[in-house]
């Protein structure tokens, strides 16, 4: 992920947020929510990061259409070859075409090949979209929860763990109906295409 690519990175997110988290966060959160503003987090954090937070993303037809992003596990004891998944949206218009899925992917492909044996997230317990792609790509609740405070208001998230040496079941996928080619993710360093 480049500089320029904030704004766009920051408009998914946003966007991610407003519409996955309706009814699941308070609204007046979510509508305060300002896409200059996360535009500029993203901006410093990529100029003041240590190389330890990989941010990915997806384009397709020139266009980004999303983002993930993992690193170092953020909270308490982790053991040792753990990894966080901290985020991955996609523009909500171009969701169910392969790109979450394609980031989750490349992000997975980069942190066995970094070495990492375990991979964490943190999902929201009410959303269960997430819930089903995590699960689908070999995630399992670890029991581990804990809430989040959102303007005054509780969220409970739920840990989700995969070891990162043992390939998914993807027979349950097997349900859904093929989607098109995914869009190549780009990171650090250029396109990673496939």
């Amino acid at each position: 992920m480049a500089l320029a690519d904030c704004d766009r990175v920051a408009e998914i997110r946003v966007g991610g947020w407003r519409s996955a988290y309706r009814g699941l966060m308070p609204q007046p959160y979510l509508d305060a929510m300002s896409v200059p503003k996360d535009a500029e987090r993203r901006r410093a954090r990529l100029l003041q990061g240590d190389g330890s937070v990989v941010n990915i993303v997806a384009e397709r037809d020139g266009e980004i259409v999303g983002w993930a992003c993992h690193g170092p596990y953020r909270d308490g004891e982790v053991p040792a070859g753990g990894v966080e998944l901290y985020a991955i949206y996609v523009d909500p218009d171009g969701q169910g075409a392969g790109a979450g899925r394609a980031l989750l992917d490349e992000s997975v492909r980069r942190c066995v090949a970094a070495g990492y044996g375990r991979m964490y997230l943190w999902v929201l317990e009410g959303n269960a979209h997430a819930r089903h792609f995590y699960e689908r790509s070999g995630f399992q609740a670890d029991g581990t929860e804990e809430p989040f405070e959102v303007d005054g208001v509780e969220v409970p998230e739920v840990r989700y763990a995969r070891d990162l040496t043992v390939r998914p079941d993807v027979s349950a996928a097997s349900e859904c109906a093929p989607a098109p080619p995914p869009p190549p993710p780009r990171g650090p360093g250029g396109r990673a295409r496939r």
